[in-house]
């Protein structure tokens, strides 16, 4: 199984604009996005010191916002699209 991740703004900077991932069974929305992400831990990286995502992370599968703990539950599926995105802010 395969599912795209695609990242925004900063994220796409540092991970690149999308990246397809191989999604073992039971996989998970937020096992998806720190097999993307790897190793980086870095200050500016989608997951902390800790390994779990950062909380000003946003989710979206397939066009869906998920919560974090709702991500952590959610099964990663064949073609599914998840978004990835740093938070919005501005006026």
């Amino acid at each position: 199984m395969t599912a795209r991740v695609r990242f925004f703004a900063q994220f796409r900077e540092r991970y690149g604009a999308e990246l397809r991932i191989e999604t073992p069974p039971g996989a998970t929305v937020t096992g998806v996005v720190q097999e993307a992400a790897g190793s980086d831990r870095g200050e500016e990286s989608v997951i902390g010191e800790d390994g779990s995502l950062r909380d000003y992370v946003i989710l979206m599968k397939n066009g869906r916002r998920v919560e974090h703990d709702e991500a952590r539950q959610t099964p990663a599926e064949d073609g599914d699209e998840i978004a990835v995105f740093p938070p919005v802010a501005g006026g």
